[in-house]
C-alpha cells in the first residue's frame, strides 16, 4: 500500500480533472447529462482508480486498477476528440487537454509495467 498522493501520475490526473470540469462549464445546456457528465465521469475515474489501487495490498491489485485508469484516460482522450468535432472546445483547449491526458496515459502505461515487472 503506498500513499497515491505521493504519485506524479495521480497529480497530474487530478490536474486534468480540474480542466475537465473547467471546460465543460462552456458546453451547451442540452449536454449537461451527455458528453459533458460523460466526460466529467471518465476524467474522474482516472485518478480515483489509481487512489483505489494504491489501497490495495499487492501490487497485482495495483496494476488492476491502473489498468482501468488507462481505459478511463482513453475514454476521456475519446470524449475530448467529439467534444473539438462538435465545435465545443476551442482548437487550443484541445490542444492542451490533449497533450495532459497523453501524458497521463504515457505514466499510466510506465507504472504498470513497472508494477508487472515487479510481480514476476
Amino acid at each position: 500500500m503506498q500513499n497515491y498522493k505521493d504519485l506524479k501520475v495521480w497529480e497530474k490526473a487530478h490536474a486534468f480533472v480540474l480542466s475537465v470540469y473547467e471546460i465543460i462549464r462552456s458546453f451547451p445546456k442540452e449536454e449537461r447529462y451527455g458528453l459533458a457528465d460523460q466526460l466529467r465521469r471518465a476524467s474522474v475515474s482516472i485518478p480515483a482508480n489509481i487512489a483505489e489501487g494504491c489501497g490495495k495490498k499487492g501490487q497485482l491489485e495495483l496494476g488492476h486498477f491502473l489498468n482501468i485508469a488507462l481505459g478511463s484516460a482513453n475514454e476521456s482522450e475519446y470524449y475530448l476528440i467529439l467534444a473539438k468535432d462538435l465545435d465545443y472546445i476551442t482548437e487550443a483547449t484541445f490542444n492542451k487537454n490533449f497533450e495532459q491526458i497523453n501524458e497521463v496515459k504515457a505514466m499510466l502505461i510506465a507504472l504498470s509495467t513497472k508494477v508487472r515487472a515487479s510481480n514476476t
